[in-house]
């Protein structure tokens, strides 16, 4: 059984009890058992006994207090002026070192993931992702980011990036581990970080950080404390952080509701606010699209159960090609199904409270939308069941962009296999587009759009016209990772009143120019006199 404590100054401090991780397969298996031991350990956590010998049981995190949260900070504040004066070569080593363990140990991390209730597909989905994330390429591009200069009229000048001190990173639990490893480039940047671990899900996250992250600052020489995590009650974590001094930045994952309010409270507090939000994500299918290609990526919509806030909530559909579109899509998401997530091909995930999801269902239908397919609960085989733990992927046609947004699905993200496809009225194609490119732009969200099209006209008008969202895919997965592209950020409710394109080394750290000359007559430089 694995076990972590706090992770504080460079060294393992204990705490004030244990979360511990059973296996989600077991849930699915046996779940008053699971539950029961994870009861059980909870309240007499004692390593050596029968409860926590059991397959079951997979590991366990130590749940700091008060102090030991404390405790980080200031473990991160006293080594964040020794870090930042790294030089950055230097510490751009982090990311390469980092990317070495993650393919070292990349099985184990999976494992993890897995048990903690990641399809396995999906989690080696997000493995790559990160892979990409710390890429040769993409490492370049940072590099480019932090620092440039130039020479003009005898000067040296250099515009860079400065750290901004100590960063506290507040992970997801839907994708904590990957989440996490977002802190690899905060440090980059030469910024200490404190992570806090979901309790509820603290050990792939507690795994990467102390096997993966931490062996990796070692390597490339950085201070005992510059990466910190603790797994603590969120709401008394958040609140330490905010009213400590010795905080600079909050890096926050999560609602937009909660993220919002949180973001007044960062400023108030004199900290600086960077938000991850909820996605609310368009893909618009334009008539000459390549639809079984197109399909694919519309049905990403249903992975994780629509519990990733990166896929699809809504597509778009050109009027010419609805019901081909629909049909396409319909046949793909009878492939995506339930089961044991270390099952190879299972992409869906349980979804524990589904009563929204037939309240949204429900409003839509009522409004006059078509189910096209699915809207039961399901078993883990597929099994049609009222008590089933799993939503089958489920389709709904809208016809009209007028009073689409009115209804819940398509106006908010949902976290449910549950896909609107708005099927616009018939008009002249340019009419279409300036109806695609508001509905787009008229998004409360903003962190992906994709086009599905063969016109290079049409491309360039959606690059020109579509601001909203960090990232807009073309002819591509909707989800997928590309090197320098970001993997997060977003506009409107996705990134807060300063939300773009999220990367988190630059989102950390400030913009500073230096100007260097020798010899030159001040008096000369302002008044242009000799």
């Amino acid at each position: 059984m694995l076990s972590y404590s706090s992770y504080i100054g460079g060294r393992d401090v204990e705490g004030e009890g244990w979360v511990y991780t059973v296996s989600a397969g077991s849930l699915l298996e046996d779940v008053f058992t699971s539950v029961g031991l994870k009861r059980a350990l909870e309240r007499s956590p004692d390593p050596e006994s029968e409860a926590a010998q059991h397959p079951y049981v997979i590991g366990r995190v130590a749940v700091a207090g008060d102090a030991g949260v404390d405790a980080a900070l200031k473990a991160a504040s006293a080594a964040a002026p020794a870090w930042a004066a790294v030089p950055l070569d230097q510490r751009m080593a982090l990311g390469p070192l980092f990317r070495a363990r993650l393919l070292r140990h990349g099985a184990e991390l999976l494992d993890l993931m897995v048990a903690e209730g990641t399809p396995l597909r999906l989690a080696r989905w997000q493995l790559d992702g990160l892979l990409e994330l710390y890429g040769e390429e993409s490492c370049a591009w940072y590099r480019q980011c932090m620092r440039t200069e130039f020479r003009h009229a005898g000067r040296r000048l250099i515009v860079h990036r400065r750290p901004d001190g100590v960063v506290c990173l507040n992970p997801p639990q839907n994708a904590p581990a990957p989440s996490a490893a977002l802190a690899v480039l905060m440090l980059m940047a030469g910024n200490s970080v404190v992570v806090r671990a979901p309790r509820s899900i603290a050990l792939s996250t507690m795994y990467l950080l102390r096997e993966l992250a931490g062996p990796a600052l070692m390597d490339a020489g950085a201070p005992p404390g510059a990466l910190g995590a603790v797994c603590g009650n969120p709401a008394r974590t958040l609140t330490r952080w905010l009213d400590s001094p010795l905080v600079d930045d909050i890096f926050y994952i999560g609602g937009s509701e909660e993220g919002l309010r949180f973001q007044l409270r960062c400023i108030a507090a004199g900290k600086k606010p960077v938000l991850e939000l909820a996605g609310n994500d368009g893909i618009v299918v334009w008539k000459d699209a390549d639809l079984p290609l197109a399909a694919e990526a519309v049905t990403e919509a249903f992975y994780g159960s629509g519990q990733i806030c990166m896929v699809p909530n809504y597509v778009l559909a050109h009027p010419d090609i609805a019901d081909e579109l629909l049909a396409e899509v319909t046949a793909k998401a009878r492939d995506i199904r339930p089961g044991h997530p270390g099952d190879e091909d299972v992409l869906l995930s349980p979804v524990r409270r589904s009563e929204r999801f037939f309240a949204l269902l429900e409003e839509a239908l009522r409004s006059g939308a078509e189910l096209v397919c699915g809207g039961h609960r399901t078993e883990a085989d597929g099994t049609r069941s009222q008590t089933g733990v799993f939503l089958e992927p489920t389709v709904v046609r809208v016809d009209g962009l007028a009073g689409a947004r009115e209804l819940e699905m398509v106006r908010r993200e949902t976290f449910f296999p549950l896909l609107p496809v708005i099927v616009a009225e018939p008009a002249a194609d340019d009419v279409l587009l300036d109806r695609f490119w508001d509905f787009l732009n008229a998004n409360a969200y903003g962190l992906r759009n994709s086009l599905w099209t063969r016109s290079t006209s049409v491309v360039d008008a959606f690059v020109r016209r579509v601001g909203n969202g960090g990232l807009l895919k073309v002819n591509d997965s909707h989800i997928g990772f590309l090197p320098c592209l970001p993997s997060h950020g977003g506009t409107g409710l996705t990134g807060g009143v300063h939300g773009e394109a999220n990367y988190p080394m630059l989102t950390t750290s400030h913009l500073q120019g230096v100007g260097i000359s020798s010899g030159v007559s001040p008096r000369h430089a302002v008044f242009g006199e000799r």
